[in-house]
């Protein structure tokens, strides 16, 4: 409960960025067929659609480093005050959300290129409170 009350708006963003990116890295290694073949469909018609499946394994390695580091960071934050780790992995949650809108703009998802705003916003939010 220290690290709530030392740092309370950094903790709750990285629990937030850890919940989204770990699940989602997690959803694609327990069903890549699914994720794959869903991802295939949607790029079907954009540039993007013979590199599907590098890309995914891209965003897949993104997602799961960017994790174990907020999860180290956070632990680091916890035991030593340290935010370097954590920063990090924040900053990685938000590249990785850059090439995730590269992509939903690529395939004209412009309602999906939208809903990654607000994950972008808190990203972007956790990446200014651990810099500071």
């Amino acid at each position: 409960m220290e690290l709530l009350k030392n740092y309370p708006t950094e903790t709750l963003t990285l629990l937030f960025l850890i919940v989204t990116f770990l699940q989602s890295g997690i959803d694609k290694i327990t069903d890549w067929k699914g994720n794959l073949s869903f991802i295939k469909g949607h790029f079907s018609n954009s540039p993007l659609k013979n590199a599907v499946p590098a890309l995914l394994f891209i965003i897949l390695i993104m997602e799961i480093i960017a994790s174990l580091f907020m999860i180290f960071g956070l632990y680091q934050l916890a035991s030593e005050g340290v935010k370097t780790v954590a920063l990090l992995g924040a900053e990685l949650a938000a590249l990785s959300l850059i090439f995730l809108l590269i992509g939903q703009r690529l395939a004209k998802d412009y309602a999906g290129a939208m809903t990654l705003a607000v994950y972008f916003i808190i990203s972007l939010w956790g990446v200014y409170l651990l810099s500071v």
